[in-house]
């Protein structure tokens, strides 16, 4: 049995880059032992995640030299990054090309080329995404509209693909997702994602091609290193798969606290700031018509006020009016870069979260997967163990009586034969009564069950046994091998969902970040034009002449 392993994990992916050391239970397979005769598959003593020396500290000099290397890493990630809108979606347009129906396709312009494609070609890109990349959190895409958001915009869904508002909301958001997969130091190169960008290649046609026609359905039943090595494939199709409410014998803590923030995270997002949200921009859009109602009113008050000829109070009634006019056309304003740098990203983060809590379960059940495949492992062991005690018992017992040799079979005398000079003589046996025909068994309905009892009976226990500990051998070779291929994926698998947790972490501080200050801005230009309007309205009643 190995020592416990150790690795420095970081208690929060969300919050901090802080590790601390979590420990990880982890059993080697021992080998039950084994006659000479019939050899055993070597034992293997697995180990979950690379063992690191909890006892090694770092100079203040390694320490500052780490820190140094991590910044020099930061900024050179920083000016590789492709700027924000290096994809475009400069148009969408109404077709019916190729279908029954009308449809939406986008114009998606990236480095000199222009690709159009649909709604579905996007959906079944991210799904491809997610299934070459399972340790990847791969972005989301906009959700398909609902009748709530018809409801909202004040859309007939059935006339969604002419409301301009709602196409150009989904073209910001599917713009957004091509950007932030072309950030992404693995997904941005990915060649089935630059397929999807190219015009010359035929969406339909990297679908029905590999590599995504070589991944499996289930996840589990592929390597997260590569779902479509062959060969890796072949050994992952002989691993049990859990069921997804199964349970760790020994769970990773940092990811247990990666789970439970995210549920918090979610839970936030979505059951409180995402309402709230929407419900002041439904009572700023309320007041911005009001707003509007008003400033006409007061406009044509100032008309008629206007007809009395009475000293300025036309004009400042006029003043008046149009700052309220402003309040309605700046609100609107206000409302679209509302939507388009504040409430989009935060739906996009309500979704991520989602995507993180997919993810951290795809890892889980990859951990349940190693711990099922490890006692399976060793109650084959077992097993095969208990047969081969049985084989060595029944090879004793057929020695002991290869001592007795039957001179006969026509009731011939018997005598005893010792193995070696010097034995002692087993008693004789009776002599054996003279063989008799096989009777033969009935026909019809009675011979038919007969045959197929002969059938179902062991005729042949020692050729079975035998037979069965051939195929435990091999089943226990196979394990063997799988378990040792599984053992480098789940590290592989945890290493890289942590690292990338990690990467998420600072784009949704540095996102976050910016939304606050977009929030801020479009307030203050708010107030900022507002408050010139009425000044001026404000000049214009203090110049009414009352006498």
């Amino acid at each position: 049995m190995s020592d416990h392993a150790t690795e420095d994990l970081e208690s929060n992916p969300f919050i901090t880059e802080e590790s601390t050391q979590t420990p990880f239970q982890d059993e080697s397979l021992s080998s039950p032992p084994a006659p000479a005769s019939i050899p055993l598959p070597s034992s293997f003593s697995a180990e979950a995640y690379p063992q690191d020396d909890p006892s090694a500290e770092l100079t203040s000099e390694q320490t500052g030299a780490q820190e140094d290397n991590r910044a020099r890493r930061a900024s050179v990630a920083e000016s590789e990054r492709p700027p924000k809108d290096a994809i475009q979606i400069v148009d969408a347009l109404k077709t019916s090309e190729g279908a029954n129906a009308s449809y939406i396709v986008y114009c998606i312009r990236f480095e000199g080329y222009e690709a159009r494609r649909r709604y579905s070609d996007f959906y079944s890109l991210r799904q491809a995404l997610a299934t070459l990349h399972p340790c990847f959190i791969v972005p989301p895409l906009p959700p398909k509209n609902s009748l709530s958001s018809y409801a909202i915009a004040g859309t007939n869904p059935s006339k969604a693909k002419e409301d301009a508002a709602l196409v150009n909301r989904r073209k910001r958001m599917l713009a957004v997702f091509l950007n932030r997969t072309l950030a992404h130091k693995v997904l941005g190169t990915d060649k089935t994602f630059r397929r999807f960008l190219n015009p010359e290649i035929p969406w339909n046609d990297v679908l029905h091609s590999p590599p995504v026609t070589l991944v499996p359905k289930n996840p589990l039943k592929a390597p997260a290193t590569d779902p479509t090595d062959a060969d890796l494939l072949a050994l992952f199709s002989t691993l049990p798969v859990p069921p997804t409410s199964a349970s760790l014998h020994t769970p990773d803590q940092r990811f247990l606290d990666s789970e439970a923030f995210t549920a918090k995270f979610s839970a936030h997002l979505g059951g409180s700031m995402e309402k709230v949200n929407r419900r002041l921009m439904k009572r700023w859009t309320e007041a911005a018509n009001d707003w509007g109602e008003m400033g006409g009113g007061m406009n044509g008050f100032a008309l008629r006020m206007g007809e009395d000829g009475q000293g300025g109070l036309d004009e400042a009634t006029e003043k008046v009016g149009m700052a309220v006019d402003s309040g309605f056309t700046e609100t609107n304003a206000m409302l679209q870069a509302w939507e388009s740098t504040f409430t989009e990203p935060l739906a996009e983060y309500t979704q991520f979260s989602a995507i993180i809590k997919s993810l951290l379960k795809y890892r889980h059940l990859k951990h349940v997967q190693y711990e099922m495949t490890r006692e399976l492992l060793e109650s084959k062991r077992g097993t095969l163990e208990e047969l081969e005690r049985s084989e060595l018992e029944a090879q004793r017992l057929e020695k002991a009586l290869e001592r007795v040799r039957i001179v006969g079979d026509d009731g011939g005398t018997e005598r005893a034969v010792p193995r070696e000079s010097g034995s002692e003589a087993a008693a004789p046996l009776p002599p054996l009564p003279p063989s008799s025909a096989p009777r033969r068994s009935g026909g019809g309905l009675l011979g038919a069950l007969s045959h197929t009892f002969h059938g179902i009976v062991d005729v042949d226990p020692e050729a079975t046994r035998r037979n069965t500990i051939t195929k435990t051998r091999e089943s226990i070779n196979q394990l063997d091998a799988a378990l040792k291929a599984l053992t480098q994926d789940l590290r592989y698998a945890s290493t890289t969902i942590q690292a990338d947790l990690d990467r998420f972490q600072r784009q949704k501080v540095a996102d976050l970040k910016e939304m606050c200050i977009d929030y801020a801005k479009f307030h203050r230009e708010w107030a900022a034009k507002n408050l010139s309007r009425w000044e001026e309205a404000k000049r214009a009643i203090e110049a009414i002449d009352t006498d």
